[in-house]
């Protein structure tokens, strides 16, 4: 699995990090090339020498320094990181950035985007996977701020590997402490395995709310924020999945490197979602259509009146159903239920009757509009709870089910190819003698 990766390892500066020199020892002992970029602090509690030793690469610890030293890198016998500026070309070789130990406060300079030194700046210029392993005292652990940013560094895709309970540097016991050796190379193997696990595979997401016009300046329109089908689109290109995001109004931008295609109503992302579903292996339909949209808008601005306001509505066209009954062999369509009341029965209904392979069932309470949801994932034969979680995280855990139902119904080659079958001829009849 990580023979012939290279595997940029940041070291903060944590009592925590003298586990580096064993993180380097099991990372190389599996074939991966390893380069450790260290914090100013860092070298308070572990010398470089050691993980220069043990890595058997130049340690990266300031940025000023050698700007192209040679280093070994996975899949190259020796070769030396080309470019002028070394935290940049770290950052474009590392198959994997794990951070073990990361303090608190490297955190929250991650989180608002600083890059001071070395170890900050390459992970700020990073787009590989990136693993996260706290380490501190367990008041900081749960202190508000910190418990914030780590929301906030999930929500950008960063896979954390949580702190251990036992005893701590300050003498307390509690949780905090750095995770097992075994544990942090478990989970950046499994990034690496997620980084590609999409790879060839056509995602298209439909994301974010619609606007139906009642007149020039006034529309329906619901609290959908599009963070959930953002999310989604995401999350599968960065598992190498080629993206195409038909979205509606949306509170956050859309995420770049997918191919983005804007719409305002439903009549216009039923349009752009049919035209592209097609082509698509798995078809995620997470947006928050209107139900209902004026039978006729006011081409003047509707004036206030003495009296009520009478609107006369009209349904429209159910995308899910349209896109899982036209749903060719091989793919799998997924849609979104918010429910008030009887959600589960409701969902369950609702995947039969729009021929979905799964149905997301989530709540207003926890999901609309905010950082983090809680959802069920309901298939035919599997229901999967999860607890509140960030949104990208609900987004892997919907993938990883996905590829699931994707191996099941595609079959060993149907991922390969998402061209329509061709319809069969019919047989011509015999004729009778």
């Amino acid at each position: 699995m990580l023979r012939g990766r290279t595997i940029v390892l940041g070291v903060s500066g944590g009592i925590a990090a003298y586990k580096a020199c064993e993180l380097v020892r099991a990372l190389r002992a599996k074939g991966a090339a390893v380069i450790v970029v260290m914090s100013p602090a860092a070298g308070e509690f572990v010398t470089p020498l050691s993980l220069q030793t043990l890595s058997g690469n130049p340690v990266v610890q300031g940025m000023w320094g050698d700007q192209n030293p040679g280093f070994a890198l996975g899949n190259k016998s020796r070769a030396k990181i080309r470019g002028k500026v070394e935290h940049i070309d770290l950052a474009e070789a590392a198959d994997v950035m794990a951070i073990a130990p990361a303090t608190a406060n490297l955190m929250a300079r991650m989180v608002h985007g600083e890059a001071p030194d070395a170890l900050s700046a390459t992970a700020l210029a990073c787009r590989a996977p990136l693993v996260i392993c706290p380490a501190m005292d367990a008041g900081m652990w749960r202190h508000e701020a910190t418990q914030a940013n780590v929301r906030t560094l999930r929500n950008r895709g960063a896979r954390f590997v949580d702190p251990e309970s036992g005893p701590l540097a300050s003498g307390l016991d509690g949780l905090g402490r750095l995770a097992a050796i075994d544990t942090i190379v478990e989970a950046i193997e499994a990034a690496l395995v997620r980084r590609t696990s999409l790879k060839g595979v056509r995602v298209l997401v439909g994301a974010g709310r619609t606007e139906e016009p009642l007149d020039p300046v006034r529309v329906l329109t619901n609290r959908s924020s599009g963070r959930m089908g953002y999310a989604i689109a995401e999350a599968a290109r960065d598992r190498g999945a080629e993206v195409t995001l038909v979205t509606g109004p949306a509170s956050i931008d859309a995420p770049e490197g997918v191919s983005l295609k804007r719409v305002t109503t439903a009549a216009e992302m039923e349009q752009a979602l049919v035209s592209a579903a097609p082509r698509a292996n798995i078809i995620v339909m997470a947006a928050a259509v209107a139900d209902y949209r004026p039978a006729r808008a006011s081409r003047e601005k509707l004036k206030r009146g003495d009296g009520a306001l009478t609107l006369v509505l009209e349904p429209t066209t159910d995308i899910l159903a349209t896109l899982g009954s036209r749903k060719r062999r091989g793919q799998v369509v997924v849609g979104f239920a918010l429910e008030t009341s009887r959600g589960l029965e409701h969902a369950r209904s609702k995947r039969v009757a729009k021929h979905a392979d799964m149905i997301v069932l989530n709540s207003p309470a926890e999901g609309l509009g905010g950082d983090t949801n809680r959802v069920t994932l309901i298939e035919e034969r599997v229901e999967q709870r999860l607890p509140v979680l960030p949104k990208r995280e609900v987004a892997e855990r919907l993938l990883d089910r996905v590829m699931v139902l994707l191996a099941k119904q595609a079959g060993a080659g149907a991922v390969a190819s998402a061209k329509p079958r061709a319809a069969a001829k019919p047989r011509a009849k015999k004729e009778m003698r």
